[in-house]
């Protein structure tokens, strides 16, 4: 039997909207170079995989180049390939241990909720290329652990960017949060997430980045949930709860494809996938 695989477009209701994450189960961690080989192959912005574990599943994301510490879309996407498979029912709360620490998603119908930790940022001067890389005059730049945060003065100037990818993919960061207060009656701010020096230039909707963006906004509006839309191309709606070192993330999943991969993992057992996947 071929490894079972699984396409699936987050943060949205809609298919080929929402960022696509390519969710892959596994039974074992097979060598990072295949795992790495495989995100590649799929080139997707992320791509999942889980193994199962005691009290959950362990999880990583892989970008088309590197690993990554968070990922806000292609947890929910691994949400729904556990829904899918019948591993998580309507109510219930999985775990996930992570190299970003332990992140649980609960399901509610054909939404979830995931609970991340917050990523404050705090006031910070521009690094070398990024006013020239996004070709705009930012009312306030600050950073956290991974990203910039800028502060673009309305809407329509965070839909209307067209950065200078070979600029931004050499700031030192793992990527470059633009937001600007919502510009629609239920939106309160709308973003756009730049990572070059990832692998991918325009994230289509970064759940991760709205850990950063609801303690923003929050503080900035004095409200506790917010709804956030982020305005690439594809397009996405995250709603938010800001809980002080945590946020709460809420979204839907749609399942848009399935298939399986026919090249091994070395050391990669068919005779137990036969009996977990089948």
């Amino acid at each position: 039997m071929a490894l079972p695989y699984f396409i699936v477009d987050a943060f949205t209701n809609e298919a080929f909207s929402g960022n696509p994450a390519a969710v892959v189960p596994l039974l074992k961690w097979p060598a990072d170079h295949w795992l790495q080989q495989v995100a590649l192959e799929m080139n997707h912005p992320e791509t999942a995989f889980y193994i199962p574990e005691k009290s959950g599943f362990q999880l990583r994301w892989f970008t088309p180049e590197m690993e990554v510490d968070l990922c806000g879309h292609a947890t929910l996407a691994t949400a729904k390939v556990l829904a899918h498979l019948g591993c998580l029912a309507d109510g219930d709360i999985v775990s996930f241990s992570t190299l970003g620490g332990t992140l649980r998603a609960q399901r509610d119908g054909s939404r979830f909720q995931l609970d991340f930790p917050s990523l404050p940022q705090k006031p910070c001067l521009a690094p070398a290329n990024l006013t020239e890389g996004l070709g705009i005059k930012p009312i306030y730049i600050g950073k956290n652990s991974m990203d910039y945060l800028v502060e673009a003065d309305c809407a329509s100037t965070v839909r209307a960017l067209r950065p200078d990818w070979v600029k931004l993919a050499s700031i030192s960061c793992r990527g470059i949060i633009v937001t600007a207060p919502g510009d629609l009656p239920d939106i309160d701010c709308v973003s756009r997430f730049f990572a070059p020096a990832t692998g991918v230039n325009e994230d289509p909707v970064t759940g991760s980045a709205h850990c950063c963006l609801a303690e923003y906004w929050s503080l900035k509006l004095k409200k506790v949930r917010l709804r956030g839309y982020q305005a690439s191309t594809r397009g996405g709606l995250v709603c938010m709860e800001f809980c002080g070192d945590r946020v709460i993330l809420e979204g839907d999943a749609v399942l848009v494809a399935e298939g399986h991969l026919l090249v091994d993992s070395p050391g990669m057992n068919r005779q137990d996938l036969n009996t977990a996947f089948t």
